[in-house]
């Protein structure tokens, strides 16, 4: 793949402290657009995504989906010739980071791969950044989608990239926790070209909205593995 249009998805939900971090660390020799899909943000993550100069676009419907699906409509209305050729999905709270992201889309460029998820179970994750109940989550989803599909995946992880002619084939359709899980189930049921690579993985900044309590912790859950089964 000869110079790829590279274009990024960022959904963010009250991220003002760590946006712009994210989108700054981001290699603009490496992509083309940085889209955040603001989703329902009641404090200043809109100023400052603009502020750093990357694209805004709204999405109200509170939801990590919904904003991820917010990203995908605005690259579907781009003129075809003008789409792009690999789409990366990344959080905006500062917990990956974003200058892994020239290995991340390697496997895609150099080796036709159709899908890279980054693993943090794979890389370095630093001590605290991920709590005991995702860590168990992840083994057992990936578990599961192992004996159910036969794919082999170590991470659920957002840090991903996808060629834009896959991603559209997948038919995305979640609105909420079940978005990386349904992506990758899908991938597997498709039998796409997918590969892990390792990433490095920190303690986020500010609070998450899912780990960070309880009945998100038990909804993400209920979500990944209803979603896991209903895709069977």
């Amino acid at each position: 793949m000869a110079k790829p249009r590279i274009d990024v998805i960022i959904p963010a939900f009250n991220e003002e402290n760590s946006v712009g971090k994210v989108i700054a660390d981001i290699p603009k020799e490496l992509v083309r657009e940085i889209i955040v899909a603001n989703n329902a943000s009641t404090d200043r993550t809109p100023e400052m995504v603009l502020k750093a100069n990357a694209t805004l676009v709204d999405q109200p419907l509170r939801g990590y989906g919904n904003a991820c699906l917010k990203g995908i409509d605005y690259l579907k209305n781009k003129p075809k010739a003008e789409q792009p050729d690999i789409v990366v999905f990344l959080d905006a709270d500062y917990s990956d980071h974003p200058e892994e992201m020239t290995q991340l889309v390697q496997p895609i460029i150099e080796d036709n791969m159709d899908m890279v998820i980054g693993s943090r179970a794979l890389g370095e994750m630093e001590s605290g950044s991920m709590t005991p109940q995702q860590i168990f989550g992840n083994w057992l989803a990936t578990s599961l989608i192992r004996l159910f599909y036969k794919y082999e995946f170590t991470d659920l992880g957002p840090f991903r990239a996808i060629t834009f002619e896959k991603l559209m084939e997948l038919d995305m359709q979640d609105q909420t926790y079940g978005w990386t899980v349904e992506m990758q189930v899908k991938a597997a049921k498709m039998k796409f070209n997918c590969i892990e690579i390792p990433v490095t993985y920190r303690q986020r900044i500010g609070f998450s909205k899912i780990s960070g309590t309880v009945k998100g912790t038990i909804l993400a859950g209920h979500k990944i593995l209803w979603t896991i089964f209903k895709l069977l």
